[in-house]
């Protein structure tokens, strides 16, 4: 399979996974919601599960990839709080532990990118596929 049809299913399965494992294990979502939302943190790591799992969905059927991948893009930008977040709350956990939630901060600019590149269809420039 070429790397330009790999590629949104390969995306659509991590928003899958993720989606997924919000509802399994919710309780590590939970500590990663900014204190600043309004609501319960579990509203919103169930919400945003639901919105991963539709994302994986859209991305997944070429007739809504281009839509759902920028809708993913968008998605991304919008849960970096979220990592900031758990960073923050994480500066005195174990060593490998407070590398992973840094790491997560700049590993959003090439999910973004990869859901951008999804959306054009694994073109780098603007496009429709």
């Amino acid at each position: 399979m070429p790397r330009s049809e790999l590629s949104p299913l390969l995306l659509a399965g991590l928003l899958a996974s993720a989606g997924v494992a919000h509802f399994a294990a919710p309780r590590q979502f939970d500590a990663t919601i900014p204190r600043a939302l309004p609501g319960a943190p579990r509203t919103w790591t169930y919400g945003s599960g639901a919105v991963e799992l539709a994302l994986a969905a859209g991305v997944a059927l070429p007739r809504t990839r281009r839509v759902a991948a920028l809708a993913t893009a968008a998605f991304f930008v919008g849960v970096f709080p979220a990592n900031v977040q758990m960073a923050v709350d994480w500066r005195r956990r174990p060593a490998p532990l407070r590398t992973a939630a840094l790491a997560r901060l700049p590993l959003q600019v090439p999910l973004v990118l990869w859901a951008r590149g999804v959306a054009n269809g694994g073109k780098g420039g603007k496009g429709r596929s």
